[in-house]
């Protein structure tokens, strides 16, 4: 975590605001180039044997490749995508919801590597096609916001409710028997796509603290410290509204950056997003 705040600081600036809608705007190009230059997308595939060759711009192109074919069911799901990346990028912020969809693209990138150099080690020339693609990274927002928000209903066929837990839990025993029967490569494919969730959820950075109802507290606070009349003064004695207690950031660090006070601790001790779960309550001894 500490790690991630440090990031935060130095690139948070470059984060890319609503980055699910441009995912989207990536496949709907893709479709159009599938219906009407289909072959021209061989060009644009994740092939690590081209791109040493100099192809270079395959780095970024194989995320052209729409998750499967274009029908109204993948519709749908990209609607339904667009909706739970946002939910997550506000819950998360921008920086780290951005930094959980460019582990999992990053993290492909060195699956497809690594398939290579294993092949060319052998002395067998491979060509990947799309079998790394941007499938599973789609798949990784599903499992994050189902992580996040386990006992939030879906309506399965727009009519029964489901959780989207017990959602999650059929995709992923889905992906476990793909990865048991299927080959070195396609486990490969599934951990380098899925490591961003392994990482960000097995890994300990806790995202799933996040519930929705706390997401509305969120947004209530947000509103209501725009009135509060405390601030505080950074070291350039620019004055400020909210101090972390923890890492002394303040709203100056950083546009997507919140603050709350504690009920918990005793006095007023605010805190950042990043801390406001993490902290240990301060209590004053009484006599």
């Amino acid at each position: 975590m500490k790690l991630i705040d440090k990031l935060q600081r130095k690139f948070g600036r470059y984060s890319i605001p609503n980055l699910t809608m441009y995912i989207i705007i990536l496949y709907a190009a893709g479709y159009v180039l599938e219906l009407f230059q289909p072959s021209f997308l061989s060009y644009l595939t994740l092939e690590p044997a081209l791109i040493l060759r100099g192809q270079i711009w395959r780095l970024v192109t194989w995320v052209l490749i729409p998750p499967g074919d274009f029908n109204i069911l993948t519709l749908i799901m990209l609607m339904v995508y667009y909706s739970l990346g946002t939910a997550l990028e506000r819950a998360w912020g921008t920086f780290r919801y951005n930094l959980y969809i460019f582990t999992g693209m990053l993290t492909t990138l060195i699956g497809a590597f690594i398939v290579y150099g294993v092949f060319a080690l052998q002395g067998t020339q491979i060509i990947l096609g799309t079998t790394f693609s941007t499938y599973y990274i789609s798949l990784s927002i599903f499992f994050a916001f189902a992580a996040s928000y386990p006992d939030m209903e879906m309506l399965l066929y727009f009519i029964i409710p489901v959780k989207i837990k017990w959602l999650a839990l059929i995709d992923a025993c889905y992906i476990l028997y793909a990865f048991i029967m299927g080959n070195w490569v396609n486990r490969v494919v599934i951990i380098a796509s899925l490591f961003n969730f392994l990482l960000f959820f097995l890994g300990g950075l806790q995202y799933w603290r996040v519930s929705p109802s706390e997401f509305r507290r969120k947004h209530k606070f947000k509103k209501q410290v725009n009135s509060t009349p405390h601030s505080h003064t950074n070291k350039k004695n620019q004055i400020t509204k909210h101090k972390c207690a923890i890492c002394g950031r303040t709203e100056l660090d950083g546009d997507d950056l919140e603050f709350r006070f504690c009920s918990k601790c005793d006095g007023n001790y605010e805190y950042c997003q990043d801390h406001l779960f993490t902290h240990e309550h301060v209590h004053h001894d009484k006599k």
